[in-house]
């Protein structure tokens, strides 16, 4: 049965007096007194209002849902066999699992070369959050080390104080400059790619033109994300900031340009201001467009990243880049999250992600089956280590060409910075797995690589390593070869509910017919 937890949250700091009886509807204690305090989340509402929405300390954490959704990657298990080998010659001496080939190419349609891919990993968009520009250097620097797709998320531009703005448009932004300029910094051998998002206020702005003549790999239209229904959105502590934020066009709450609010907010009423971006609102004929605009500005490579929407809202994305001839769909499920997203709404709306692929292949295979063209698919939501990369590029072959993964690379990075801290003072080699690898790669620039670059490019070593070993395990040893790489078959489903909704063979109904006819020989 799937079920959230209800009651408490460490994300938003609410807790139950009766731990041991909450009722399971809605989440308030089976008994609430009138001298209790207010820590559950109904008595935190009635301080602080709309702020009990959100996880915090905001700039502080990232957050994702914590609902237990009926079926998951956990109801499907890897299968491996004891004969052959695809991708490589079927010899003990070299089918090792270090020779198992895990690079890809995104875009590799339609005459492009495509963009390569040292590890089929993306990461789908971290944008003005806080959290994200914080250890953007560790983020970017260990992404383009392990040859790893990252992407500038949305309001990178309108959220920089520093940005010129002219006739509507940005003409200069210190912030997104930095941001790629430090990707390109350690990109090695032209494995990886920077890519830049847009919403609706970003492009108003014109971000995607201007980040085209910063030198970005890519551009991508965004629809949305799998934590939530709506535009992305902050919390500002300066005022001034807010007014300016409301002056380039961002929904500002409270309005920072009212008397009263300003009044309050000196009074310290309330601390933090909340920037609300503006509800995308799709249409083919504006789709279309806008990626005419975005190719004419120079974008050789246009994704588009869709959220966790229902199947009506997914079957359009897949036509849309089909008709328009779009290089790269990410498709968000839900119950991911990386910055600042309601937290009941992160939880309890959209699309799980065994449903929403299941859809997404269906949908996928029906245009291919047509001779139509079908984007190199990316998909995000959940995914943090190899047994979840494995099974995610089996369960959408040959379509699915990289997992997307924002959560868990971030965490990479804040973890690694934050043990180095309690570690200074001690060589880098001791402290990370990586950097004697990295040493070899880069030689003495590893000291300019930041504790968490490097722990991210440790953490992406675990992955390759790891999805190597289950790749080799299935005899597959060629991600790029459709024939030697993962598919559905390499799967089971373990209950019958998860091979009903997913298509993919229940446990008990596996190898059937090759069983029947290997026992039916003399």
């Amino acid at each position: 049965m799937a079920c959230s937890k209800i009651g408490a949250s460490a994300a938003v700091g609410t807790t139950n007096r009766t731990k041991d009886d909450v009722n399971p509807i809605s989440g308030l204690c089976g008994a609430c007194v009138d001298t209790c305090i207010g820590l559950c989340e109904v008595g935190m509402s009635a301080i602080r209002g709309p702020e009990a929405i959100y996880p915090k300390p905001f700039g502080d954490i990232t957050a994702a849902a914590v609902k237990k959704y009926p079926v998951d990657w956990s109801d499907f298990n890897i299968m491996g066999t004891a004969v052959g080998a695809h991708g490589v010659e079927a010899d003990s001496d070299k089918a090792i699992f270090p020779n198992v080939n895990v690079e890809m190419k995104l875009g590799a349609k339609n005459g492009k070369p495509g963009l390569k891919l040292r590890l089929p990993f993306t990461v789908p968009g971290l944008g003005s959050t806080k959290i994200a520009k914080k250890h953007w250097d560790g983020l970017a620097s260990g992404t383009a080390l392990a040859g790893v797709l990252l992407t500038i998320g949305e309001n990178v531009v309108g959220m920089d104080k520093d940005a010129k703005i002219e006739n509507g448009k940005v003409v200069d932004a210190p912030d997104l400059k930095w941001r790629i300029a430090t990707y390109k910094k350690w990109q090695q051998q032209g494995y990886g790619a920077i890519i830049c998002q847009e919403n609706v206020e970003d492009s108003r702005l014109g971000v995607l033109e201007y980040a085209l003549k910063l030198g970005v790999d890519g551009v991508e239209l965004k629809w949305g994300q799998g934590a939530k229904d709506i535009g992305g959105e902050v919390k500002i502590k300066e005022i001034e900031k807010a007014q300016l934020l409301k002056k380039r066009g961002y929904v500002v709450l409270p309005d920072p340009s009212d008397p009263g609010i300003v009044e309050a907010f000196k009074k310290g009423a309330f601390k933090e201001f909340e920037r609300h971006s503006r509800l995308g609102m799709v249409s083919e004929e504006g789709f279309a467009k806008r990626v005419e605009e975005l190719r004419k500005a120079g974008a050789k490579y246009v994704f588009l990243k869709t959220g966790a929407y229902r199947f009506a809202d997914l079957a359009r994305a897949v036509a849309f880049c089909s008709k328009y001839k779009i290089d790269v769909l990410t498709v968000d499920a839900a119950g991911g999250g990386t910055g600042m997203s309601p937290w009941r709404m992160m939880n309890e709306w959209g699309t799980p992600p065994i449903e929403t692929f299941t859809k997404l292949y269906e949908y996928a295979d029906k245009l291919a089956k047509k001779g139509k063209h079908v984007p190199d698919i990316v998909v995000a939501g959940g995914f943090s280590l190899e047994d979840h990369a494995f099974k995610g590029l089996a369960f959408l072959a040959p379509h699915v060409k990289a997992i997307g993964m924002a959560r868990s690379p971030l965490t990479s990075v804040m973890a690694s910075t934050a043990y180095w801290k309690r570690n200074e003072g001690k060589n880098k080699e001791e402290v990370y797995y990586g950097a004697a690898r990295l040493k070899h790669l880069i030689g003495d620039k590893i000291k300019d690589v930041s504790p968490g670059g490097l722990g991210c490019y440790t953490y992406y070593m675990r992955l390759e390593q790891g999805l190597r070993q289950l790749m080799a395990g299935s005899r597959k040893f060629n991600l790029a070869d459709d024939k030697a790489r993962p598919d559905r078959n390499d799967l089971v489903a373990l209950t019958k509910e998860a091979a009903a909704i997913s298509g993919i063979t229940y446990i008990m109904d596996n190898d059937k017919k090759e069983v029947e006819e290997i026992l039916s020989k003399p």
